[in-house]
């Protein structure tokens, strides 16, 4: 793999890249590429020392965390001189008066539509426009086909009458709860019609209405006999589908062919954890599907069970109103796009001192000049802004150095000041025990917080890799430190004027085919205050959709800001074993489940490029992967083998192991390589055992460093 780049002003541009910019993502806009060229050199010469001193901060830093732990070694960690000491080395600042945050032009979807979230690897275009129009997703067909419903036919390719019944009979129930009707269940309706601007029920020859008559808000086709019914609660829709000739309204009295929810309300469209981008190449990918989003013209042609089938953006969806006015209904999820942190650097520019570019600036100018686009079609942002999720931030320095640089990126494109909206992803410990400062710094910008359990445990470890061994992964979620800081995303964004204005999110379900299980478990990020929450797929969207129905999140973050504040003393409190009494058999296998599902992500990535998949765990579990539980599952190994409750060599030993169950797993893959035919010859292989053996050294314990070298090599070798 050659890379040409050609001198554009002080700057060395892949000649790839430099042709996408010039061609393509500037075409139809006032910036002429030369323009662009001339003011990106001299920013991005401006900004990327004040970036390498931000990293440089992080490791001094953490150097100095190290040192206190191995002074204090041995010691029980008093939380007033701990305290003392992350402020005197300026971990810690103090925090400022309270405020409210002043972002302005936020989308409805943002502010006070509560719902799933989406998050997709852009570089993926199929998955990208799946996710794009999981606005809208059939419930009928989400709880056909998951684990909700139960019957002999689950897994069969054929219909099944029975479990169709029982789909319609979970979804009249779900109305009865949530859109209830004066007098009768939507289990007995016979018909649906409009009469005098309000929905009519019939029901042996009597006429019913709904117990809030204003949750019908209107219809399509003949009002007599309508061809869609649409129903709002909680600021959501559902569009009642009436066709009596399809076959799933055979045994339907009131002709209800199928049911759609309105369902991945946003959607992050992301460069960051879920891709393997690397070089100019993988970044033309990833910005040309963003730059297709923008414009509206994304397309895909693919091959489906014998079929060509094309995919692109779905339109408006239109009706008529109960005072029988045209109207639309927004036909796609609101795209945010999410760009990579401040640490790593891209190979597609090399700066004039030789170094490469940091990728995060890189991203902010691309990603922002796809979506001038938008701004003058206003398809996706209708309010005129621009959404951009900003990972891994380490305390109120780097949120300011966020700031700036769009500030920067909006003046060279003409913006608006504060056209770019950011959100804040609360997942390293220096932002959580920071994070009012960190939102006072982007107060203007600010749209969306978000919880990030394994990135934020990850970086827990790494911080206090010298005060002990860890406790185990699954205890974690049990532990102070993690209770606290999922209360104090909450507590700190009501405080700081969210509610009704900002998104305050919880993370990801990661097990795609348990949605049974979701159902249950994922009802608790509403109770805890999140108005939006993450889901891997659209079924997952619609059906977590309906927890939305349930509960009025903005009532719920009401009861929520009367409660009493978590407390900086049980964030900052470190998930230590004191006295570790782990048998043999119990570091084994919690070694080996960490070890297993690191190799069946990393094979992946190394080898396929694949930055984010349903990796089958040790009992064949499948479970979403992406960067964030690699980092914590190499940092606890390397916590566990720096602290002598298992040797390095055993660790190598169960890796091989793994392996092995590993490569059996992905069998069925053509374009799999096995590990275990040569472990010294295998670049995935190696790279896993770096990210352990190497893990204590790399930079806040992040995976990419090693992950990016090796995947370029591995691109070298095929090529």
């Amino acid at each position: 793999m050659t890379v040409f780049y050609k001198k554009v002003h002080n700057l060395k541009v892949a000649e790839d890249l430099l042709s996408f910019v010039n061609n393509e993502l500037f075409k139809d806009t006032d910036i002429s590429p030369e323009k662009f060229w001339l003011g990106f050199d001299k920013i991005t010469h401006e900004l990327s020392p004040k970036n390498k001193k931000l990293i440089q901060t992080r490791e001094n830093l953490q150097k100095k965390i190290d040192l206190w732990h191995i002074k204090n070694k041995g010691k029980k960690i008093e939380i007033e001189k701990y305290k003392e000491f992350l402020f005197k080395i300026g971990y810690l600042k103090k925090e400022g008066p309270d405020f409210n945050i002043e972002t302005k032009n936020i989308d409805e979807e943002i502010s006070n539509i509560a719902g799933p979230q989406l998050v997709v690897p852009v570089m993926n275009a199929r998955y990208t426009l799946n996710a794009a129009n999981a606005r809208w997703v059939s419930l009928y067909d989400s709880l056909y086909g998951t684990n909700i419903i139960e019957s002999e036919e689950g897994g069969s390719e054929r219909y099944d009458p029975s479990r169709g019944q029982q789909v319609i009979k979970y979804v009249r129930e779900i109305f009865d709860k949530y859109v209830p009707i004066d007098g009768t269940s939507w289990k007995n309706i016979a018909g649906l019609k409009v009469k005098d601007k309000n929905l009519i029920i019939l029901k042996d020859d009597y006429e019913y209405f709904l117990k809030n008559k204003d949750k019908f808000v209107g219809h399509r086709g003949d009002a007599n006999k309508p061809s869609t019914i649409i129903i709002k609660n909680n600021n959501l829709h559902f569009e009642i589908i009436i066709n009596p000739k399809a076959f799933s309204a055979a045994h339907d009295i009131a002709g209800i062919s199928d049911v759609i929810a309105e369902s991945a309300i946003s959607t992050i469209c992301d460069n960051e954890d879920s891709v393997a981008a690397v070089d100019s190449e993988d970044k033309i990918i990833c910005y040309k599907n963003w730059l297709g989003l923008m414009k509206g013209d994304l397309k895909i042609q693919f091959e489906k069970n014998g079929k060509n089938l094309e995919r692109k953006l779905n339109p408006d969806r239109s009706y008529i109103s109960r005072d029988g006015k045209g109207l639309k209904l927004h036909g796609r999820s609101l795209l945010l796009i999410r760009n990579v942190g401040h640490l790593m650097t891209n190979p597609s520019i090399i700066l004039k001192d030789g170094t490469e570019i940091p990728e995060g600036i890189m991203d902010a100018f691309f990603t922002t000049a796809a979506a001038l686009h938008d701004l003058r079609k206003k398809r996706n942002s209708r309010s005129g802004s621009i959404y951009i999720v900003k990972p891994k931030m380490h305390g109120p320095e780097e949120t300011a150095f966020t700031d700036l640089i769009f500030s920067k990126v909006e003046e060279l494109f003409g913006l608006k000041k504060f056209t770019c909206k950011i959100g804040i992803m609360d997942e390293e410990r220096r932002t959580s025990t920071n994070l009012k400062e960190c939102i006072r710094n982007l107060k203007n910008r600010v749209f969306f917080i978000n919880t990030g359990f394994l990135d934020r445990t990850g970086d827990e470890m790494h911080t206090s890799m010298e005060a002990g061994p860890m406790i185990k992964k699954g205890e974690m979620k049990s532990s102070k430190w993690i209770i606290a800081y999922e209360n104090n995303n909450v507590d700190i964004g009501l405080k700081c004027g969210f509610s009704g204005k900002a998104q305050i999110g919880k993370g990801m379900w990661a097990m795609p085919d348990k949605m049974k299980e979701m159902m249950v478990d994922k009802i608790n990020h509403l109770k805890s205050g999140a108005n939006c929450a993450w889901v891997p797929s659209p079924t997952a969207a619609s059906l977590h959709a309906l927890h939305y129905h349930q509960i009025n999140i903005f009532e719920e973050q009401q009861k929520i800001k009367k409660r009493d504040q978590a407390k900086l003393d049980d964030l900052l409190h470190i998930p230590i074993k004191d006295k570790p009494n782990w048998s043999e058999q119990e570091i084994k296998t919690e070694i080996s489940n960490s070890a297993q599902t690191l190799l069946g992500y990393v094979v992946r990535w190394i080898d396929q490029g694949i930055g984010c998949s349903k990796v089958p765990d040790i009992n064949d579990v499948g479970l979403m992967e992406d960067r964030a539980t690699l980092r914590i599952s190499s940092q606890h190994i390397a916590n566990w083998i720096h602290h002598g409750i298992i040797t390095k060599n055993k660790v190598l030993e169960i890796m091989k192991e793994m392996a092995k169950i590993v490569d059996k797993q992905n069998n069925n893959d053509k374009r799999y390589i096995n590990m275990s035919d040569d472990y010294e010859r295998s670049q995935a292989f190696k790279t896993a055992c770096d990210l352990i053996f190497k893990g204590k050294e790399q930079p806040s314990g992040y995976t990419e460093p090693l992950l990016h070298e090796n995947r370029l090599k591995r691109k070298i070798n095929q090529n």
